[in-house]
C-alpha cells in the first residue's frame, strides 16, 4: 500500500526568509533567477501552501510577469526600462526563492510616483506566452 501524502495547508501569509517582510496572495515579489547574472524575476503571488509532515516545505503559486526581452517580440523602443507584462504563465516555486517584495503599478500611477525605486515596475499589457500576443494589442505611444 502506497503512503499517503500529508495534506497541503493553504497559508494566509509568509515571512520572507532573512527579513521581516510578509507576503500575502496578491502581492508582487522578486524571485531569484537560477542564473545569478540575470535580474530577479517578477511574479504575483496567487496562493501560498505548506506541505511536508511538519508543513515546513512552503511553496508559492505565482503568475509570472515577463520583461520585454523575455517576450517573443523582444524589447522595442517604446518599452519602458521598468516595464513588465502580466502573463498567462502560472507556476509553483519554493518560497525560499523569494528575494523581496516589489510593486507593479499601472502606467498611469507609475508616472505619478514622486520617486521610482528599484522595486517599482509598471504594466500596460497582458502577455499570452504560448502565442506571443498582447492584450491590448496596441496602445498610443
Amino acid at each position: 500500500m502506497a503512503k499517503s501524502r500529508p495534506p497541503k495547508r493553504i497559508l494566509e501569509s509568509y515571512t520572507i526568509k532573512g527579513s521581516d517582510k510578509i507576503i500575502k496572495p496578491g502581492d508582487c515579489v522578486l524571485m531569484r533567477a537560477s542564473d545569478a547574472s540575470k535580474p530577479p524575476y517578477v511574479a504575483r503571488v496567487e496562493a501560498i501552501e505548506a506541505a511536508g509532515s511538519r508543513g515546513t516545505n512552503v511553496r508559492v503559486r505565482v503568475r509570472w510577469y515577463y520583461r520585454p526581452e523575455e517576450s517573443i517580440g523582444g524589447r522595442r523602443p517604446f518599452h519602458g526600462t521598468k516595464e513588465v507584462f502580466l502573463s498567462d504563465h502560472y507556476d509553483v516555486q519554493s518560497a525560499d526563492t523569494i528575494e523581496g517584495k516589489c510593486n507593479v503599478h499601472s502606467f498611469r500611477s507609475y508616472t505619478k510616483l514622486d520617486s521610482v525605486n528599484a522595486e517599482d515596475f509598471f504594466c500596460r499589457f497582458e502577455y499570452k506566452s504560448a502565442t506571443g500576443s498582447f492584450v491590448p494589442d496596441r496602445i498610443a505611444v
